[in-house]
């Protein structure tokens, strides 16, 4: 995983809510870009709760990245016959 992979969906306009998976099978999901921080050296990341709890990680751990499928949006269908 790398650093732009993640600034990548962290500064997505409009921004997808996304998990982090980490090698260990641990998962950190980022509702909104505010709840995840990257350092200035570009290593560690801290992603925030929604209970003011929060991880550090190294970047070296996250094995993956996942973005939420978006609903679709289109004409609503009417089924009654």
């Amino acid at each position: 995983m790398t650093l732009d992979q993640l600034r990548t969906l962290r500064d997505a306009n409009p921004f997808r809510p996304f998990t982090i998976h980490l090698a260990g099978g641990r998962s950190l999901w980022v509702p909104h870009r505010d709840f995840v921080s990257v350092s200035p050296a570009g290593r560690t990341v801290i992603v925030y709760q929604a209970n003011d709890a929060f991880s550090i990680i190294d970047l070296l751990l996250v094995a993956e990245l996942s973005v939420e499928e978006q609903p679709a949006v289109g004409p609503a269908t009417d089924e009654a016959a």
